[in-house]
């Protein structure tokens, strides 16, 4: 077992010397990035990356196309995934030295009625990394409203993300939205963290959405989780702010049973998807609970 407090005793990095730090236990080999950002230690769902705006007044309710089938999204779609594999893909592999454990593209035939995904928001293009391991399947996925008023807009909404409404009224299209999704056999993803915290290593706790997600629709949930690497070789010339190199350890399938009461099953999926996911980062005593 890795001796955390001698380790955080002994580096520079603000994140690793709070009390989730203090209190984790990791297995032995195990890298902890040494990242500059002082962490929340109360919420772990809050938000500490700022957007950038874009100047955009958007009105998400009942009269935003959740869904758009619209001429014009499929082909700003179709360039959009275009520029992910033959510009970001590669980009991302350069800067952040992408490593994938586990085989996600054979759960595509296994699951032909779709699936769910969840992943740690660790950094900007984590879900980049979830599409290569998937071969760029197309996948879905609900976002914060701002996204769609941030730069990053036109990456988010064309490569499938739909923003979740910001009045009442917009819940049954954005509902509707992906019920038509789950009908086509489409794949979602979720990051049941909700905001991302730049390179953290415990696995913080998660919000419900994605498994009564998975739930409502009787999908499987596969666990996946961003692990980290040092440094090493060619790859210390593309990076000079400790930015650690990354692996995406791919887990098994969650199924849930329809049968039983939803509440239960809710807690169930989301239970075992946080257990999987601090064993496969290496965690052996994780500070936040599961839920």
């Amino acid at each position: 077992m890795l001796d955390l407090h001698f380790l955080t005793s002994n580096i520079m990095g603000k994140g690793t010397d709070n009390v989730k730090y203090r209190e984790m236990e990791v297995n032995e080999g195990i890298y902890i990035p040494e990242y500059d950002i002082e962490y929340p230690e109360d919420d772990s769902s809050k938000k500490i990356a700022g957007v950038r705006y874009n100047g955009t007044d958007l009105d998400l309710d009942e009269n935003y196309p959740y869904l758009d089938n619209s001429f014009r999204y499929k082909l700003h779609h179709f360039f959009n995934r275009t520029l992910l594999t033959l510009v970001v893909k590669p980009l991302n592999r350069i800067r952040y030295g992408v490593k994938i454990n586990g085989n996600l593209k054979q759960y595509r035939k296994t699951f032909p009625e779709g699936a769910m995904t969840v992943c740690n928001h660790v950094y900007r293009w984590d879900l980049v990394c979830v599409l290569n391991a998937l071969g760029f399947k197309n996948v879905w996925f609900p976002i914060y409203g701002d996204h769609m008023r941030s730069k990053d807009a036109w990456f988010m909404r064309f490569v499938g993300g739909i923003p979740v409404p910001e009045s009442k009224a917009g819940m049954r299209p954005f509902n509707e939205a992906f019920d038509k999704l789950h009908e086509r056999g489409e794949w979602m993803h979720v990051f049941p963290e909700a905001a991302s915290w730049r390179f953290y290593t415990p696995i913080r706790s998660f919000k419900k959405g994605a498994f009564t997600m998975a739930y409502k629709y009787n999908m499987p949930v596969i666990p996946c989780v961003l692990s980290y690497r040092p440094r090493t070789g060619i790859f210390r010339l593309f990076d000079k702010a400790n930015v650690p190199l990354v692996t995406l350890n791919v887990g098994t399938p969650i199924l849930p049973d329809t049968t039983k009461p939803r509440k239960d099953e809710v807690g169930r999926l989301l239970n075992e998807a946080h257990a999987q996911m601090v064993r496969m980062a290496g965690i052996r005593k994780n500070p936040w609970p599961a839920e």
